[in-house]
């Protein structure tokens, strides 16, 4: 499928569980000896990475979800943020873990972190496995970077176009002729 509707490859699968074992282990070093980290899932496009990155940490941890959105059916962002489904663990006192596919403007994820620590959490910090630096337009850095892209609308490994595309084992740019045939 990837040949079919990705223009280039940017990050391989292989890249990708090599980011994964990288990160797992700094994120690893840095709460082996916490009260278990809350590991913050953003839905949906968080679900692929979530998976790999979670099965190789090896301390104790608790998980859940938001599902939070920024993108209403386009290729571009929008100041807005709407939750859609809040999670259900407390976060007071906690030290959290925000799992995220992609960094590009923040405007959604400085939302959500300025929530979670409204709510008490003790620390939050943030994984992602690509981030745009170049789509910023709130001041915002994540602690655990698997890789940086260039400004360019991306699906596979979770980013989608549309709901589509998430199961991609890369990240790309998508064919010019996929989002004109799914705008038409």
């Amino acid at each position: 499928m990837k040949n079919r509707v990705l223009k280039e490859v940017l990050v391989t699968k292989e890249q990708i569980q090599k980011d994964c074992k990288r990160l797992a282990k700094e994120i690893e070093a840095d709460y082996k000896d916490k009260e278990p980290a809350i590991f913050l899932g953003l839905l949906k496009g968080c679900h692929p990475f979530m998976t790999d990155l979670l099965s190789y940490i090896d301390i104790d941890l608790q998980i859940d979800y938001m599902d939070v959105s920024s993108y209403f059916g386009g290729t571009t962002n929008s100041s807005e943020v709407k939750i859609i489904k809040d999670m259900t663990l407390s976060v007071k006192d906690r030290d959290i873990v925000i799992v995220e596919d992609i960094i590009d403007s923040g405007n959604t994820l400085k939302k959500v972190i300025e929530l979670l620590k409204l709510r008490g959490a003790k620390s939050v910090e943030v994984v992602t496995i690509v981030d745009k630096p170049s789509g910023r337009t709130v001041e915002l850095e994540a602690k655990y970077v698997g890789s940086v892209v260039p400004d360019a609308f991306l699906i596979g490994y979770g980013l989608d176009y549309d709901e589509m595309y998430r199961n991609l084992n890369c990240i790309g740019i998508p064919k010019d002729e996929l989002i004109k045939e799914t705008n038409e």
